[in-house]
């Protein structure tokens, strides 16, 4: 890497007359010295505001970004058009520092300030050459160096001629968010992000809320996208009992311990199905399972119409089944037939212990079956809704290649480098979409807890983050339930191999726990305090100074920042070769 010397005498602009903790500030012995100037062919811009500097210490070298810059206040009276052609000023600039380097070895990084400068030390145009071979070390362990996987992100801001040339495990190994207003520029970073990690051969999963980003699908490194109610599904069994409950809704008193129930009397029924001719104590037939007790007794389970039949009928032989197969009845998956779940609630409404003998269930409990009307009727509704009927399956079995977890895992084993899960087929009611996405969360969470991404990490970006993170289902009847499956992956899953992409125009949406596990910001025009305010108090970097430039930002520019960055970077982004479907239609007028 070409790195020249940095405090070239052809570079120096002024002396540094003000040492404080947070800035410095420094005197420009004449206005001439902040103007644009060609030096080996650069073209360096002196004085404006946001330029890099560099200023020389006794055994450290200082990197600073130039926040004002003024003239005295007798000079500033002086000041006029013919003046400043022909007199000479001596303004003065406030510079922030942001990270120090060993003379010795200018390329190594010191992160945090090892001293500060001292009265009079020499301040020099910072020229782009030297700053960008510090942006791919980031990051990155001093022995991994020279092989952790690069590409160019963008340009900076100030010097379109410099380079932002970032390591992906700086941007991704500590999760990454992309924030910003609308039209700030975010899909097109997601799209260039994709691009760099398909480009070093890494694994993308991208759930895209709005299908902006089907440009992708007909590339060769992209799998058939699952668009789910179109060409794929999410079967029901792959949601948790908890899942089912949120979509459902029952009430606390009545509803929820009947539809959990229901739910066990259903996945018994399943297991009976698959365990009659495995387990010598089960025998089958006709719609009667009997259970052998002791070596002379049985008792039945009766079924009607693909329900067990509660009303009046012997506890005992569905309890033994139940202790025996308690660890695969009281697994989390939804493994039953949902489409008897409304009749296996009705059956479920009897008396807890009939009167005449409390070996039995008594007979109906009208009063419970009153209460659960409006829940076998969301029941009902539910299940015969067309739309969830092809988003969950209901006609089709889990096995079936089209299954959504089933394309991830084909997904993960093939060669292909991104797979997008399409959700603008899905809509807003029983808060399905969210309860997809938390599921697929929780169905990679698991993966990733048994060490499935070690080896070969897994980005997943979540466009329109704000949509699925921070969701909770409550209402007058229903207790407050929260989606959490994204927030346990932000937790848990750096040292798992599973990394987040997330992107969103609402950060002060995102939950405080999951932002905090954000390492990596790339921060387009933000306007509105409170995202500000959000993402000033999840990232470290984030200083005030830095946050002043956000609402000035143009589109596609941005502030990377983050943990691994000792320093706030703007820069322009690259625009991507495949660029996302994300224009604002215009408004046309009709000539006559």
């Amino acid at each position: 890497m070409e790195n020249r010397n940095p405090f070239d005498h052809s570079y120096f602009v002024g002396y540094v007359n003000e040492v404080s903790a947070k800035y410095v500030k420094v005197h420009f012995p004449s206005s001439t010295l902040l103007k644009s100037f060609f030096y080996k062919g650069e073209n360096l811009h002196g004085g404006l505001v946001g330029n890099f500097v560099v200023i020389e210490g006794e055994q450290f070298g200082f990197l600073g970004k130039i926040l004002e810059l003024s003239l005295p206040e007798k000079e500033r009276l002086e000041l006029s058009e013919k003046s400043f052609r022909n007199k000479d000023f001596h303004p003065t600039g406030k510079i922030e520092i942001l990270l120090s380097f060993d003379l010795f070895e200018p390329t190594e990084v010191e992160k945090g300030l090892n001293s500060l400068p001292v009265i009079g030390a020499k301040v020099f145009v910072c020229s782009s050459q030297f700053i960008k071979g510090y942006f791919k070390n980031f990051g990155v362990k001093k022995e991994l160096i020279n092989k952790s996987p690069v590409f160019e992100l963008g340009r900076l801001t100030f010097d379109r001629s410099a380079k932002v040339e970032i390591s992906q495990q700086a941007l991704f190994g500590r999760h990454c968010a992309i924030v910003g207003t609308t039209g700030g520029g975010k899909s097109f970073t997601v799209s260039r992000l994709i691009e760099g990690v398909i480009a070093n051969k890494g694994k993308v999963i991208l759930i895209d809320a709005t299908g902006e980003y089907f440009t992708h699908d007909s590339k060769s490194y992209s799998d058939e996208s699952a668009i789910l109610s179109e060409n794929s599904f999410f079967h029901y069994s792959n949601l948790t009992v908890q899942d089912i409950f949120v979509l459902l809704r029952p009430s606390g008193q009545v509803q929820a311990p009947k539809l959990l129930e229901a739910i066990k009397s259903l996945k018994i029924l399943r297991l009976l199905e698959e365990k009659k001719d495995a387990d010598d104590t089960i025998t089958k037939t006709s719609e009667t399972y009997s259970i052998k007790i002791t070596d002379e007794t049985t008792e039945d389970i009766v079924v009607r119409n693909n329900t067990i039949l509660k009303k009046e009928q012997v506890m005992r032989p569905l309890n033994r089944i139940y202790n025996k197969y308690i660890n695969e009845i009281e697994n989390i998956e939804s493994d039953f037939d949902i489409k008897c779940l409304a009749r296996q609630i009705i059956q479920e409404c009897v008396w807890d212990i009939d009167k005449k003998d409390s070996k039995k269930w008594g007979g109906r409990n009208e009063n419970h079956l009153n209460n659960c009307i409006s829940l076998i009727l969301r029941v009902n509704n539910f299940v015969a809704n067309p739309l969830f009927r092809s988003i969950f399956g209901f006609d089709k079995e889990k096995s079936n290649d089209d299954e959504m977890t089933s394309r991830i895992n084909t997904f993960l084993k093939d060669e292909k480098s991104l797979l997008r899960l399409g959700f603008e087929k899905v809509g807003f009611d029983f808060q399905a979409r969210e309860i997809v996405a938390n599921a697929i969360g929780k169905f990679l969470l698991e993966k990733a807890r048994n060490g499935e991404f070690k080896n070969s990490p897994l980005i997943l970006f979540i466009d329109e983050a704000h949509q699925y993170l921070n969701k909770s289902v409550k209402d007058e009847y229903f207790e407050l339930t929260n989606l959490s499956s994204f927030d346990s992956i932000a937790k848990e899953c750096r040292k798992h191999g599973l990394f987040l992409g997330i992107s969103t125009q609402m950060p002060r949406d995102i939950p405080v726990g999951t932002l905090s596990q954000i390492g990596t910001f790339i921060v387009h025009r933000l306007i509105n305090h409170f995202d500000k305010e959000s993402i000033s108090n999840a990232s470290s970097s984030a200083n005030r100074n830095t946050l002043d430039f956000l609402p000035i930002l143009g589109a596609g520019e941005a502030i990377l920042m983050g943990v691994d960055f000792p320093m706030p970077v703007m820069l322009k982004i690259n625009k991507p070769e495949i660029e996302p479907d994300s224009a604002t239609p215009q408004f046309n007028c009709e000539e006559e």
